[in-house]
């Protein structure tokens, strides 16, 4: 079975005399419980696995039972560790002040019970986080799957994952198209959107927020304003709630809005945003093409190839810690501008021609002195080779 990179940190810390509660947070579908399945097969330490997925959200009572029912086992044990894992844990209100008071209850009393949290929610995990449980815990983000990781485990060709993006689930049906598409769109789109955000947030206009998710995935890797999106809904709604339905898009690891590169936060802030999927098998699920159909359509095709690369950029930031930014100025644009620690990066896309180089990465230039300038795709880095690597490298 394939082996997602972070299963060894996870091993390896479960294995230090240190306690932190470890925290696993990541989109649905991206195997966070395969991964964790995986940990307690190659370490020798009992455990208990429990999900808030089905539990009612105000059972505050839920994980002080499962906790003490763990403390139970783990005394009836001659080990001297124990450990705790809970999937879905954003589900139970409050949830980070009952963990820290049964953490910091069992840290005093000497009870060595260690703890995995699971959450497909980043913002409703973070939330809890930085609220109750500092100094306490270790964050460990799981994003989409890379093209690396597809071709390794499924076989997948660059092509494919262009079309296919990086859910593991639904690989085995990419042979019957019409079945893949209804899998991603039922089992992936509809149930984050509801389970993860509809239920844990207070969305009080949920058809907008589902008509910004269909328009921001038909616009994936274009700029476009809140308020020419205002005007192709027809739901009323202003561009401040379209922006917050964006962030709760993003923070589910399905649309995010690129913000535009400036000298200052309040000009990035201020931005038309760059609609940009997370995972590529969000826009295709919705388009009425083929694979093979695609592949004939060069515009089509090279748009869909611009939003896999922005999907990488923008699933390995979360991880490797940079910023990803675009950039325009008047009729001058590059697609992506990468920031870590004051060094720029400045890369542009073209799947298709032999440009070497844009006006818009020659103005760039001039006005940033970026510390990198990348052509990808046509006369530059093939784009092939550039999903395969890792972005921070380039810094």
């Amino acid at each position: 079975m394939f082996e997602r990179f972070e299963l060894q940190r996870f091993i390896k810390v479960m294995n230090e005399p240190n306690r932190f509660i470890q925290v696993l947070v990541g989109p649905r579908q991206v195997g966070k419980a395969t991964l964790i399945n995986q940990l307690v097969k190659q370490i020798s330490m009992p455990y208990t696995f429990e999900s808030a997925d089905a539990v009612v959200a105000t059972d505050n009572t839920w994980i002080e039972k499962i906790w003490n029912n763990a403390r139970h086992k783990f005394g009836g044990l001659t080990t001297n560790e124990y450990l705790l894992v809970i999937d879905e844990i954003q589900k139970i209100d409050n949830w980070s002040e009952i963990i820290k008071r049964l953490w910091d209850e069992d840290k005093r009393n000497g009870v060595h019970i260690k703890v995995i949290l699971l959450g497909s929610s980043r913002l409703l995990i973070q939330q809890g986080l930085t609220e109750s449980l500092a100094g306490r815990f270790e964050l460990t983000y799981l994003g989409h799957w890379t093209y690396t990781e597809m071709e390794k485990a499924f076989g997948f060709t660059a092509d494919q994952y262009v079309w296919f993006g990086g859910y593991p689930g639904s690989a085995a049906l990419v042979n019957d198209e019409e079945r893949w598409k209804n899998y991603v769109s039922n089992s992936l789109i509809e149930t984050s959107i509801s389970k993860d955000i509809l239920m844990l947030t207070r969305v009080d206009k949920p058809a907008l927020m589902k008509k910004l998710f269909e328009l921001g995935c038909l616009y994936s890797g274009q700029i476009l304003s809140f308020t020419k999106i205002l005007g192709q809904l027809s739901d009323a709604g202003n561009t401040t709630t379209l922006s917050h339905y964006l962030q709760l898009l993003d923070t589910a690891g399905l649309l995010g809005g690129i913000e535009k590169f400036a000298a200052d936060v309040v000009r990035k802030r201020s931005s038309s945003p760059k609609f940009q999927v997370h995972n590529n098998a969000l826009v295709t699920a919705q388009r009425i093409e083929f694979f093979e159909e695609i592949k004939k359509k060069p515009a089509e095709w090279g748009r869909m190839v611009e939003s896999s690369i922005g999907a990488h950029l923008l699933n390995s930031a979360f991880v490797e810690g940079y910023n990803v930014f675009y950039w325009r100025h008047r009729n001058d644009e590059v697609d992506f501008v990468l920031e870590k620690r004051g060094k720029i990066i400045d890369i542009e896309v073209k799947s298709t021609g032999l440009i070497t180089e844009t006006s818009g990465m020659e103005v760039f230039s001039k006005m940033y002195n970026p510390d990198k300038v990348l052509m990808v795709g046509a006369g530059g880095l093939p784009w092939q080779e550039f999903l395969k690597i890792s972005p921070s490298s380039l810094f």
